[in-house]
């Protein structure tokens, strides 16, 4: 519950800012409330340097100064969004950014739980939980947190990157905004998703990606969803069930490149640099299957009959299953890796074998005009 009408959420039984005092003295029992819902009661701000005081604190209002009130009158004051936010949560991002001055404003703000606007001294009791959020300055490199403040504050939280795959998925997935739609018709292999978190976790590790500005978790929810679009614009263009493929990789390489920063200052090498995290990455995790007969009868059949298949996003499903038929057991053991008997995720699972039989040479892949081309070697 608030008082109706208060810029800073009074509460109806501790009236804090002098408007409010004054109307709950005449009004009594009277006093009109309203309630704050709790979605509303978090408050964000983004700081950048030409953040000004009067943004986070408050300043003297000159319309109502116009309409007839004096400078000396309390209700002149047009409050910022700190105490806006009283009995709520208020976030500052990038908190280094703030200039020190309004650092120290803040400070005063903590420490003494009064504020300062225009030579005004008003002492307001806020029931504030501020929470600031920063990069390591050996990242941004634009300011820093002034040891007063910092020392205000309650708590100090580290916090790091997922430290598995499936934690980097899990995420992922949750924070990504595919449309519903996209969901219904597309479904996801869990060796596709792992290939797209171990891409991430992989470039974190890499020495020809500047590890100082990092490899954020949203390079793994951006490929995670141009994989997942990609699919689905198959699928539609098909009118069928779609699911990511081997195939579907390369359109990984804008969103990736587009998220890092390259040590090496040569532009064509940012190309190679990523096409060789994805192999690693797929390899990864084809290490990850356990092989059975099935996977030396299928390397037989191009040995022994010259087989030659095409793989591609123009390549009909039908290619892909003639091949899956001539193995005996072959479907069963993709349906097993898939974790579906789906036909679109049988054929998807076929592609990542036949990739992790390429990368562990036993066959050859020649690449050409956007396909591939698996052969014995």
């Amino acid at each position: 519950p608030v008082i109706d009408g208060c810029p800073i959420n009074d509460d109806p039984f501790h009236p804090i800012c002098h408007e409010c005092l004054s109307k709950t003295s005449v009004e009594g029992d009277d006093l009109q409330i309203s309630w704050l819902n709790r979605d509303e009661r978090f408050v964000e701000k983004l700081a950048t340097p030409d953040v000004a005081v009067s943004d986070l604190i408050g300043e003297i209002d000159p319309i109502k100064i116009a309409e007839g009130r004096h400078l000396a009158d309390l209700s002149a004051i047009h409050f910022g969004m700190i105490p806006r936010a009283h009995r709520s949560i208020f976030c500052i991002n990038e908190l280094p950014d703030l200039s020190e001055r309004i650092q120290v404003s803040l400070f005063n703000l903590l420490q003494e739980r009064d504020i300062q606007i225009k030579g005004y001294r008003i002492r307001l009791p806020l029931d504030v939980h501020i929470v600031a959020t920063a990069n390591p300055e050996d990242y941004t490199n634009r300011g820093r947190i002034i040891t007063p403040l910092k020392d205000r504050y309650g708590a100090q939280i580290r916090t790091h990157y997922p430290k598995t795959v499936s934690e980097e998925m899990d995420i992922a997935i949750r924070e990504s905004s595919s449309p519903s739609e996209i969901g219904e018709s597309v479904k996801v292999p869990k060796f596709m998703q792992d290939i797209v978190g171990n891409i991430t976790h992989l470039a974190r590790r890499n020495p020809e990606i500047n590890q100082r500005s990092g490899v954020s978790l949203r390079l793994t929810i951006a490929n995670y969803e141009v994989m997942v679009a990609q699919a689905y614009r198959r699928g539609a263009r098909n009118g069928t069930l779609s699911a990511p493929r081997i195939s579907d990789l390369p359109y990984l390489l804008p969103t990736t490149i587009g998220k890092l920063e390259f040590e090496t200052v040569e532009d064509d090498r940012e190309v190679p640099i990523i096409t060789s995290i994805i192999d690693r990455a797929v390899a990864n995790t084809y290490a990850g299957l356990s092989e059975t007969d099935v996977f030396e009868k299928l390397i037989n059949v191009f040995d022994e009959e010259g087989y030659t298949l095409d793989t591609g996003e123009n390549i009909e499903d039908r290619n892909y299953l003639q091949l899956v038929d001539k193995v005996p057991g072959l479907r069963e053991e993709l349906a097993k890796i898939s974790g579906t008997a789906e036909i679109a995720c049988v054929i998807s699972a076929l592609e990542f074998v036949l990739e992790g039989l390429h990368l562990t040479k036993r066959l050859n892949k020649i690449q050409k005009d956007g396909q591939n081309s698996y052969s014995n070697l």
